[in-house]
Formats: C-alpha cells, structure tokens, sequence
C-alpha cells in the first residue's frame, strides 16, 4: 500500500508538471478572430460664437457672445480659420473679427465580437476544471474549461463531462464587448472687422468755371419783354397846410399867439395895478 501510494502521488505530481511546462504555447495555439458591429451614430453640433479683443503671438483672446473672455493660448500654426473667404491663420486675426466655431462630434455605439477557437485531441481531461489537448504541432497543451464551456464532438455539442481521453475535440469561446466610438470635427468661419469711418469728410469739391470766353448761359428762343410788377396802392399824405382833425395850420398857430399875448398882458397888469 505504502508504494502504490507513492506512485499515485508522483503520478499527479508528473503530470501537473508536465501541464504546467506546456503553458507556454498557449497564445500561439488558439486562433483568434474579431469583429466590429457598429450601431447608429447621434450627431452632436455646437456653434460658439465671438469677437476677437487681442491677438498676441499664438495666443488668443476672444469675448464669447455671453459676454465672457475666454483665453486660448498656443494656438497651433495648423489652425485656419476661414474670413471671408481666405484661409488665415492665429497670427492673421485682427481685433474686431468676428469668429464662429463650429463643433460636430458623432458619436457610434459599437459591439467587438471576438471569437477564440482552439482544437486538438484530448490528452487529459479533469471535468469541469480543466483539459490537456494534444495540438496540431504535437505538443500538449493544458486550458482552464470556462463555466457552461461546450466542445464539439463529430459534429455534436456536448460538455466537460462527455469529453473523453483521445477524443479530437473544438472548442470555441465568444465574448462581446461594447465599446463607443467618438469623432469629432471642427471649423472656424468669421468675417473681417468693419472698416472705421474717415476722421473728417474730404470736402466737396467746388464746381469747375467754364473756359475762358464762353458764355455762361445759352439764351433759347427770341428775346421777350418782361412785365414791369405792379405797383402797391399806397395812401396819399395829408396836405401839408391841414393838421390831422382838419383845421389848417395858420389857425392853430394864430390861436396860440392869442393865448401867449393874454397871458403876457395879465403879467404885466399884474406888476402895475394902477395902470
């Protein structure tokens, strides 16, 4: 008992030996293959808008249409920006530009299918741990048996514990992995500063005389007379010799002798009372 013990023993050890030696080869011995299968792609475009406040070198200020100043510095020379038309770079912006960049990121769900598939005749099998396969270049080779692993058998599925020593088996394993894909793209348009007006008007240029010994105008037609205006009504002055109430002068003035003369004869009656 005592060595039938000890050959079982060095049996097992020889053998996870032996197992453990043919790992190696592992990657090289199954064949792998992989697909992408890609969904619908969601389109995402986003338009920002601003004005150019300072350019200095590569660095960039702009004023966003919120209202907030936004730095992008280390511009690379690669970057164009498309103003009216022309092709120009960091260093060919000017303040007062109008810029808009436009953002479209596309973004693609996509499934990797990858399929791993190994054959071989079955040198060992330890069900449902593990299986030694003897492989196409005659070198053996152990592999761990995933849970719910199925091989093919002369054309029929069948699991780890159907699988028997010398049995030429296939196995295939497929796994799925999502992934996601994300382009995006970028260009920039805008439009030259407005031109600033002129300091002052240039001033309007005066009209050019006519040559010497030219007439100015050109009559057209016979001569014609040009009527005389007609004159105003206008009233007539009074006579020199009436006043405005119709008493003629003379009278007024030989009134007013009267009245002086009696004033002065009173006067003097006055100073002689015995006269």
């Amino acid at each position: 008992m005592k060595t039938l013990r000890s050959k079982c023993a060095w049996s097992v050890v020889a053998t996870t030996t032996a197992c453990f030696a043919l790992t190696l080869s592992l990657s090289a011995q199954v064949e792998t293959k992989t697909t992408t299968a890609k969904g619908n792609a969601s389109v995402v475009t986003k338009v920002e808008r601003g004005e150019v406040v300072t350019v200095s070198g590569s660095d960039l200020v702009v004023k966003m249409a919120d209202g907030t100043l936004r730095n992008f510095e280390n511009v690379p020379a690669s970057a164009k920006a498309t103003v009216d038309g022309k092709q120009v770079g960091v260093r060919d912006l000017k303040p007062g530009m109008k810029l808009q960049r436009t953002i479209t990121t596309t973004t693609t769900p996509m499934t990797i299918t990858t399929v791993e598939t190994v054959k071989g005749k079955v040198w060992q099998i330890t069900p449902p741990l593990s299986v030694i396969l003897t492989l196409e270049d005659g070198k053996n080779q152990q592999f761990k048996i995933p849970e719910d692993q199925k091989f093919e058998v002369d054309g029929q599925m069948v699991d780890a514990f159907a699988v028997r020593k010398g049995m030429n088996i296939t196995a295939t394993r497929i796994t799925q992995q999502p992934a996601v894909d994300v382009a995006q793209s970028k260009s920039v348009t805008g439009q030259a500063a407005p031109a600033e007006p002129p300091a002052a008007a240039a001033a309007s240029p005066q009209p050019t005389p006519p040559p010497a010994n030219q007439p100015v105008l050109v009559a057209v037609g016979g001569e014609e007379a040009v009527p005389a205006p007609a004159a105003e009504p206008t009233t007539a002055p009074a006579p020199a010799s009436e006043s405005a109430t119709g008493v003629p002068t003379w009278a007024i003035w030989l009134l007013v002798l009267v009245v002086l003369a009696v004033i002065a004869w009173w006067f003097m009656r006055r100073k002689n009372p015995s006269a």
